[in-house]
């Protein structure tokens, strides 16, 4: 995982109540906050308002195992909240999956 970010609101709720747009800001802050400090990655990121994240990596072979980690940890916590929210959450892969 090189990139990743999110933006637009679910609609599967009032704003700050939206359970789809809570899980998806909860996954990519998380993602931010784990990789973040790790030896053998640099990552850039932020949230610079409400309906955005966005994260970049670069690594080194330190962290190359760990970020991989990561990465199918996020893919697939998105996977599932469009699989039950398809309606609501569409993940668009650009690159290799």
């Amino acid at each position: 995982m090189r990139a990743c970010s999110a933006s637009g609101h679910a609609g599967a709720g009032k704003a700050g109540t939206d359970i789809v747009c809570a899980a998806v800001s909860v996954l990519m802050r998380t993602a931010l906050s784990v990789l973040s400090g790790r030896k053998g990655i640099t990552v850039r990121g932020g949230a610079p308002e409400k309906g955005k994240v966005w994260l970049e990596t670069d690594y080194n072979a330190d962290g190359k195992e760990f970020l991989f980690a990561a990465g199918v940890y996020l893919i697939e916590g998105l996977k599932s909240v469009a699989q039950e929210y398809p309606g609501n959450c569409k993940i668009t892969f650009r690159g290799r999956t």
